[in-house]
């Protein structure tokens, strides 16, 4: 084939008079643009007796590699009868760069085989970049493993590269492993680590390092450790930082390149800082694309769409040419509708739908302004889907809500060639925690032990807050403590789900752990143990954590801080010194405050200051039909069913509905939802026997129905009806039917649990020796033996 390759070349044309020197062929390398002419030179080599000569076959392969003539040139090394490793690192480069890494792994396995020849590290090099090509971890890990055998995993350049595969395969603690390991660290593997840890979004880790490497290290850093540092320093909104790196930037004279100066626009824009973006702005030269894009995008993410539009116009005028970023850049983070229309109108036009990168940024931005069916549009029109692509319509749907969507897609991800990573897995199992779906979720860990992604951070932490969701507080405490590093996420998952269960006790003790650890607690963080002692029940507790937060700590409460404090005092009974902390407030009261202290008077029917902050709530959010049926529900309870009658007409003409409640269970894999005086069921039948069984126990057991806070407009006996085949009752009953004695139950309803509903799950516990783990609205009863966790207390 080679040798008709050559004949045919010699056909078509003759290469001048070549004197007997082979610094001639060089010069011809370097002019030959076509493989044709490349070919005529090498028939002059064979002509001139310089076909053994490795140097001249060496570049001719290299020039026939740059030009795509691969196959040409891997016919012309094969055929070679001394080859060097040099020559072979040469193919091997020029496999990879013409989009063919498998071969180059062949190659390398060949090579390995030689007898004759060793690798070096720059084989090492070429052989572990082409398995980070192939996306295959097992040829990655094998190629680790020989540089190992072959002592060259601890050369730098080679060390370099392992952590960039590692990294590549979101394998984030074997490339750190791999650094730690190394001996010799120059400013390329830092930046390599820098880059790996803000390529997989665990910004913490990144900062971390950048840390290290100024204070424990000796190696100078340089303009591209700034680059690699800033979008992490960005995203975790660092500002101090962040100006701390501007200041060493000037200093160490990393400031003077363009792309540096564009960094430290987009980190003045995520930390809001916008009357900075001018200044820097204005220091360039001649702002390149890259430079109006990060403008751009600075305005727009911080709502200056004027800005943002008004310097599109000047990039347009200036005859600058656009990509793909650009508009990716004017796409607003907060979004206005027409402008997102106008935006994908023109994206449609000039041909940037055919970039991924437009397509994943309209997805997102319609997800964020709730229009799902233009998301899932222009999802399904990319022609060239990423991984960031599927992973910015599933986080969409789950956002949104749309647990059940997210997690079909998902399944149809994993037919696809992309492989979920970490921020796939977070972002579906907060979708199973929504829906509270634990043999999902279950599933979606069994995924995450066979790709190892359990050694992330987020990951873990996404664990953990699923398994609290979905009611096994248990197993989220037994992987939190089996995490050898928690982050602040972490621990606040942890308090949270707590919280969410009503053990007050454990989430205080957890809160005093992380203390301990030295991770600083954040605003959220005592928003967590605010509301775990609000459901629990711990006053005096909550009190002092509230004042900590203040005193000790110097943060400024939120008005969810304030409302959690609401919360506290109000289930208690506390309710004039509730009154008495919000008229203290220092911020203005807003409706989730007075919704609290409105609960709080349901519970302990005090219809005289119900009425009171009735009238506030409905000044201040009209449309909202819950305080309605929270007013009419308190005046119910008091017997004062003219009044209740009255809010509930109101609510009627202002056409506002109140959300129907349901309740799913999950049997084996399959949910079953049911609604109130569900007749829907195939086992309907069954359903409604069981409970009949059930209330003729639980009535000679002393069980009297709950019925004040049913409408009132209808007799006792009716009343009594509609609280018996509420959802969360049939739920119950179902899974009495279906599964075996003493297996526990698990329901979620997607509203408050009733009083009725409540006591009459206690006695069913009792009576069936039986566990059975509610999720309302608002947090887990765990029933057993005719007592609930909660204290009656929620």
């Amino acid at each position: 084939m080679l040798l008709r390759t050559v004949s045919a070349a010699t056909a078509e044309t003759t290469v001048a008079v070549i004197n007997n020197n082979k610094n001639s062929f060089f010069d011809l390398f370097k002019t030959s643009t076509s493989v044709s002419l490349l070919a005529q030179t090498h028939t002059q080599i064979i002509l001139h007796g310089f076909q053994n000569d490795i140097q001249l076959l060496t570049k001719l392969t290299q020039r026939l590699s740059d030009l795509g003539a691969i196959h040409y040139a891997r016919n012309l090394v094969l055929s070679f009868q001394k080859p060097d490793v040099f020559l072979f690192n040469v193919l091997m480069l020029g496999f990879s760069k013409n989009g063919s890494p498998h071969s180059s792994l062949s190659l390398f396995s060949h090579l390995r085989k030689h007898a004759d020849l060793k690798p070096n590290s720059s084989t090492y090099t070429y052989a572990i970049s082409a398995a980070s090509a192939t996306r295959d971890e097992r040829a990655g890990r094998v190629v680790h493993c020989q540089a190992v055998v072959d002592g060259f995993d601890s050369e730098l350049h080679v060390g370099s590269n392992i952590v960039k595969m590692y990294f590549k395969f979101s394998r984030v603690d074997d490339a750190r492993k791999v650094f730690d390991r190394m001996s010799e660290r120059d400013v390329v593997l830092w930046n390599t680590m820098l880059c790996g840890y803000r390529e997989n979004e665990m910004y913490e880790e990144s900062v971390k390092v950048f840390r290290d490497l100024i204070n424990e290290s000796s190696t100078r850093w340089d303009s591209t450790t700034v680059l690699n540092i800033l979008p992490a320093v960005a995203e975790l909104q660092e500002l101090r930082l962040g100006m701390l790196i501007h200041s060493l930037a000037i200093k160490t004279g990393c400031y003077s390149h363009d792309f540096v100066l564009t960094g430290f626009i987009s980190l003045y824009s995520k930390c809001g800082k916008v009357e900075a973006l001018n200044a820097l702005f204005r220091e360039f030269c001649a702002p390149d694309v890259v430079a109006y894009n990060a403008m751009i995008h600075g305005y727009a993410s911080n709502g200056e769409t004027e800005l943002s539009l008004s310097l599109f116009r000047k990039l347009l005028l200036s005859g600058e040419r656009l990509n793909s970023s650009t508009l990716v850049s004017l796409i607003p983070v907060s979004g206005q509708l027409m402008l997102v229309y106008g935006i994908h109108g023109y994206s449609l036009k000039s041909g940037f739908l055919s970039h991924e990168s437009v397509p994943t940024a309209l997805t997102t931005v319609y997800s964020k302004l709730n229009e799902m069916e233009s998301a899932r549009k222009v999802f399904d029109e990319c022609t060239h889907k990423s991984l960031a692509s599927w992973n910015a319509m599933i986080s969409g749907y789950t956002q949104n809500g749309l647990t059940e969507d997210a997690i079909s897609l998902f399944r149809e991800m994993q037919k696809s060639e992309f492989r979920p990573n970490p921020i796939t897995v977070t972002c579906i199992l907060s979708a199973c925690a929504q829906l509270g779906t634990l043999s999902l979720g279950k599933w979606v860990h069994g995924l995450v032990r066979s790709t190892e992604f359990e050694s992330s951070i987020y990951v873990s932490t996404a664990l953990i807050g699923m398994y609290a969701k979905c009611g096994s507080i248990s197993e989220a405490r037994r992987l939190f403590d089996l995490m050898p590093k928690k982050n602040e996420v972490t621990w606040n998952t942890m308090i949270s789900g707590y919280g969410l269960h009503g053990h007050g006790h454990e989430a205080l003790s957890v809160f005093t752990e992380m203390l301990n650890s030295g991770v600083a607690p954040s605003p959220v963080t005592f928003l967590c143990v605010l509301y775990a002692c609000s459901h629990a029940g711990l006053v005096k507790e909550g009190d002092e954590i509230f004042n900590s937060m203040i005193q000790r700590y110097g943060f400024e409460p939120t008005v969810k801080h304030y409302a959690c404090m609401v919360d506290i005092l109000g289930r208690a009974g506390h309710l004039q010194r509730a009154v008495q902390f919000i008229e203290a407030m220092p911020v203005e009261p807003d409706p989730s405050v007075w919704q609290t202290l409105l609960g709080a008077c349901k519970i302990h029917k005090d219809t005289n200051l119900a009425r009171t902050v009735s009238e506030k709530l409905f000044e201040l959010d009209p449309d909202n039909v819950g305080y309605h049926v929270l007013l009419s529900n308190i005046h119910s309870a008091d017997r004062n069913y003219p009044q209740a009658a009255t809010v509930r007409q109101e609510a009627k003409k202002r056409k506002l509905a109140k959300a129907p409640g349901y309740t799913l269970i999950e049997i084996g894999e399959t949910p079953h939802v049911f609604t109130s005086g569900d007749q829907s069921h195939p086992q309907v039948k069954a359903i409604y026997e069981k409970l009949e069984e059930l209330e003729g126990k639980m009535r000679e057991a002393g069980y009297q129905p709950e019925t004040e806070l049913a409408l009132h407009d209808v007799e006792e006996e009716e009343r009594e009806l509609m609280v018996k085949y509420h959802s969360e009752r049939l739920a119950i009953a179902y899974g009495l039917i279906v599964t075996e004695p003493g297996t526990e139950i698990r329901i979620i309803k997607n509203l408050r649990v009733c009083l009725d509903c409540h006591a009459v799950t206690k006695l069913i516990s009792k009576i069936t020796d039986r566990v059975i783990v509610v999720r309302d609205a608002n947090r887990f009863h765990h029933f057993k033996d005719g007592v609930c966790s909660c204290g009656d207390y929620w």
